[in-house]
């Protein structure tokens, strides 16, 4: 398993709805295939989670890895955006909004997805042209 973070590594909830659309979304915005992934629930999600001490049973939070810089909640999704560029890095001005305030809508949502969005019974199978950007 190769869980080398030399490449920003996004680790997302694999059988949340929410989860694997916002993933797609990465994957098409990325235009310059920066960003790897791995379901949190995946032998390799759960190596990058305990590497950096993180526990591997809570799934409510996308982590993103870089180098050896974790990125949690609010962080990892305006850090994402950032590393997308365009003018979806605009969206790096709620940095201005405390962190607090920002992971409590960030919680609030993760709180309901299974909900409002639905969950699947397994981690979604990447597209065959997407395939080698998952550990």
């Amino acid at each position: 398993m190769n869980t080398d973070i030399n490449s920003p590594i996004l680790l997302f909830d694999g059988v949340c709805n929410l989860c694997n659309a916002s993933v797609q979304w990465v994957l098409k915005h990325d235009r310059k295939g920066v960003f790897r992934f791995a379901a949190l629930q995946s032998d390799a999600g759960e190596a990058l989670l305990r590497r950096f001490g993180m526990p591997s049973t809570d799934f409510d939070t996308v982590v993103m890895v870089a180098g050896d810089r974790v990125f949690t909640r609010s962080d990892a999704a305006l850090e994402i955006v950032r590393r997308i560029g365009g003018a979806w890095s605009l969206l790096t001005v709620f940095k201005i909004v405390p962190r607090p305030l920002r992971n409590a809508v960030y919680d609030w949502v993760a709180r309901h997805r299974y909900r409002w969005f639905g969950r699947t019974e397994s981690c979604m199978i990447p597209r065959p042209e997407w395939a080698n950007r998952f550990l």
